[in-house]
């Protein structure tokens, strides 16, 4: 028992508080107000005040009236929406090329990253950006870090990724008379969470950001919110505060909104942002081709999409909803198995096969537009999770936006067709899983810088098949995307390269 005698412990909780809570029906916050010490009750109320109550009451009931609901009836993508490999020609890529190059150098894109998550299914609570080769003699030591994706060269995601807008804005600088006197820099803006922002920070600064100058790159956290009884009831993390959770990658455009991001963004003249998830080692970061095919087609959103693998492959798909209706994205589990495996005879391919990889290009006037149509409406993803509370770990609701919300709101949305081999590693899973880990990911990029190697005239000196393993990997300021430069060395190459 707590000796309650020196707390005041007749003191009531503040009035004006406990009236707003109950407006929202959330008055259990202080249920066991008179169980808590006088420091452990300040930091209940201040954990209180720090809410938007009117906010979250309008999420959690426009969350919770819109299951159920019914919705438009899905038809698959149209041809015309997608830009497929067997139709796209030497010329166009090379003029989209050109073109997305042009606006890099006249400092129209800047780059947003999503990496809120913690690697906890990797088995780390380390952001998943900060994976490497290094972490391998942690694992050995028992160090918190233990999951890496094992590349000859120990970079981690995050550096791997700042190579590659180095070497795009290289290229860009080149493209240009002026050369790189005139260029300006590719902004980089990465969302962090409550979770991940430190660590984040300071990983960049004892890494000297990679090459890239400091003022070039921009940290803003996403929000987080209340998680929710089955009742819409805050749950409660321990009796002095409320559990909250991210509010999911599709936070960016309120996180973009708030900080004033989207205005800084406009000062800097960038008309389009390329946004991707930080979790896989293949993605193309500010890649000139996309930018320019987007550019080319006039349209508010584009995606990068692989073709589904098989039917029920566990991916969300893009459709189109109604009749002459927006572009979304369905989850596999809201696809019904009939659906899945229908078969367009035209084609050959999946009535639905178009997968998300989370590969976005949008308009910043788009974003601006989505930001607030998505707090308007507010209407938030149910997951039910465990959720960390007063009586243990109890089942509960987090909310959550998904960055494909956006779709719906889009005019206009073009698909981009990409290999998986050359564009999709992701990371998600521990070692030891079935797909998508470190493993598997390291694989797939040893794998295509082999080709990358194989293609400009190398040889490879160790005797391991190809299928099995790869040359190593190259920096990628070496490499122009899926082209190796002239300067690759045409000589043998070993695996430590």
């Amino acid at each position: 028992m707590r000796d309650h005698s020196a707390d005041g412990n007749a003191a009531a909780p503040p009035q004006a508080l406990l009236e707003r809570l109950k407006d929202y029906g959330q008055e259990d916050a202080f249920a066991l107000w008179d169980e808590l010490t006088a420091e452990e009750r300040d930091l209940l109320v201040k954990d209180i005040e720090s809410l938007d109550l009117s906010r979250i009451d309008r999420i959690i009931r426009c969350s919770f009236r819109s299951q159920g609901l019914p919705t438009a009836a899905i038809e698959p993508v149209p041809e015309s929406c997608v830009s497929t490999l067997e139709e796209r020609t030497l010329q166009e890529r090379e003029r989209w090329w050109k073109m997305g190059l042009k606006a890099i150098s006249e400092g129209k894109l800047a780059v947003v990253l999503l990496s809120g998550g913690q690697g906890t299914r990797l088995g780390s609570s380390d952001p998943k950006g900060c994976f490497s080769e290094d972490m391998i003699e942690l694992q050995k030591k028992n160090a918190r870090r233990t999951e890496d994706i094992g590349l000859p060269s120990g970079k981690s995601l995050f550096h791997l990724q700042a190579e590659r807008i180095l070497c795009v804005q290289r290229l860009a600088a080149q493209s240009t008379n002026e050369g790189s006197g005139g260029f300006v820099p590719i902004h980089w803006y990465i969302m962090t969470s409550p979770f991940t922002d430190d660590a984040t920070r300071k990983f960049f600064e004892s890494h000297k950001y990679f090459g890239l100058e400091a003022d070039q790159v921009t940290f803003f956290q996403q929000g987080t919110i209340p998680c929710v009884s089955k009742d819409g009831k805050f749950i409660m993390e321990n009796p002095y505060k409320v559990a909250k959770s991210p509010d999911g990658n599709g936070g960016v455009y309120s996180a973009l909104k708030s900080s004033r991001l989207l205005e800084d963004m406009a000062t800097r003249g960038v008309r389009y942002l390329d946004c991707y998830g930080v979790d896989n080692a293949l993605v193309r970061v500010a890649d000139p081709t996309f930018l320019g095919y987007f550019i080319d087609k006039g349209v508010a959103t584009a995606a990068k999409v692989v073709r589904k693998a098989y039917p029920q492959e566990k991916v969300g798909v893009f459709v189109r909803r109604g009749k002459g209706g927006p572009l979304s994205v369905v989850e596999y589990t809201e696809l019904d198995p009939t659906l899945a495996s229908a078969i367009n005879q035209e084609t050959g391919r999946l009535r639905f096969c178009w997968s998300n990889v989370c590969l976005h290009m949008f308009t910043l006037d788009f974003l601006n537009q989505v930001a607030n149509g998505l707090e308007k409406d507010s209407i938030y993803h149910l997951a039910e999770k465990k959720i960390p509370s007063i009586h243990g770990y109890t089942m509960g609701l987090k909310l959550e936006q998904f960055i494909f919300d956006a779709f719906p709101y889009a005019p206009s949305t073009a698909l981009y067709e990409i290999l998986r081999e050359e564009e999709f590693a992701p990371v998600k899973n521990a070692n030891g899983s079935n797909f998508d880990t470190p493993d598997s990911a390291r694989l797939l990029v040893l794998r295509l810088h082999t080709r990358w190697v194989v293609a400009a005239g190398g040889f490879l000196t160790h005797s391991v098949p190809l299928y099995a393993t790869g040359c190593g990997d190259i920096t990628t300021l070496l490499l122009r995307w899926g082209k190796p430069r002239s300067h690759l060395p045409r000589k043998n190459v070993s695996r430590s390269l």
